[in-house]
């Protein structure tokens, strides 16, 4: 998710982009897969071969965090898993400038609890962007106990500029867009479980019968298994038994069956996403 943020910063927002990751390769692969989604676009009409380029341009890369450090506005997209998150927030804090701004694309981890991490609890903000990014308008932003007003200004006015659709929820777990979407996913894997219907019959129904796009198993796939996973664990610690994730997401998550990513989910896929 990291590259298609970068790719609406530097593409929609015209800013210069500083893309990290610990994996060389796979941000050279995340690269490449842009460069060709952006040939599409060109393709289409949609965009120039010069606005590709200087889109291209704009971003450069790097594996080390401390690359971030003459960066104004700082946003973090890695697993959803506040041990990773903590690691990372305690080291931007001391690397980024006085003044920049820690963002979280967090779907279900406290704000206020990531913040308290860092030596800034006023400058960090959620800013939870939906998949893939480039398409998907909506981005939640989500203040943390600290979180200042200025912080929150300059949050929605980036979000503009790139073209995104602001909702602001209030930092509980799961914020709105999952507090929603993650028990409905759920209760369809419960349903493949228990045997009300095969997964073919589960997504059409949900497809044909209340118009959804994607069917609930086929959208756990997209997001990912181990993802959907973190989140309802987050949920389900801090607000019950409700939220208890079905057994059998635990089992496919342990067998490595992530979904797209890994190329086998409640569905198989030709190739791993990478």
């Amino acid at each position: 998710m990291g590259a298609g943020i970068a790719q609406v910063l530097s593409q929609t927002a015209k800013l210069d982009v500083t893309l990290v990751d610990m994996n060389e390769d796979l941000t050279k692969k995340s690269m490449k897969k842009m460069d060709g989604l952006l040939e599409k676009n060109v393709t289409k009409g949609k965009m120039t071969a010069e606005e590709r380029t200087q889109t291209m341009s704009r971003i450069r890369t790097g594996t080390q965090l401390s690359e971030l450090s003459d960066c104004d506005f700082v946003i973090e997209a890695v697993t959803e898993n506040f041990n990773v998150k903590k690691t990372i927030f305690s080291q931007l804090s001391e690397i980024v400038k006085p003044h920049a701004i820690l963002a979280s694309n967090t779907s279900s981890i406290s704000i206020t609890k990531i913040s308290a991490i860092t030596n800034r609890p006023d400058k960090v903000i959620g800013m939870h962007f939906m998949n893939p990014v480039p398409v998907m308008k909506l981005v939640e932003v989500i203040n943390g106990l600290g979180t200042s007003k200025e912080t929150e200004k300059i949050t929605l006015e980036l979000a503009e500029k790139m073209g995104k659709i602001t909702a602001k929820a209030d930092d509980r777990p799961g914020f709105i867009a999952n507090r929603l979407l993650l028990p409905y996913l759920n209760e369809a894997i419960f349903a493949l479980q228990d045997g009300i219907g095969k997964r073919e019959d589960i997504d059409t129904t949900m497809k044909l019968g209340c118009n959804m796009p994607m069917g609930p198993l086929q959208l756990a796939d997209f997001i990912g298994l181990d993802t959907c996973l973190f989140i309802l664990n987050v949920m389900h610690s801090e607000l019950g038994d409700r939220y208890r994730p079905a057994p059998l997401l635990i089992k496919y998550v342990d067998a490595g069956y992530l979904g797209v990513k890994s190329g086998r989910g409640f569905y198989t896929y030709e190739s791993k996403q990478k």
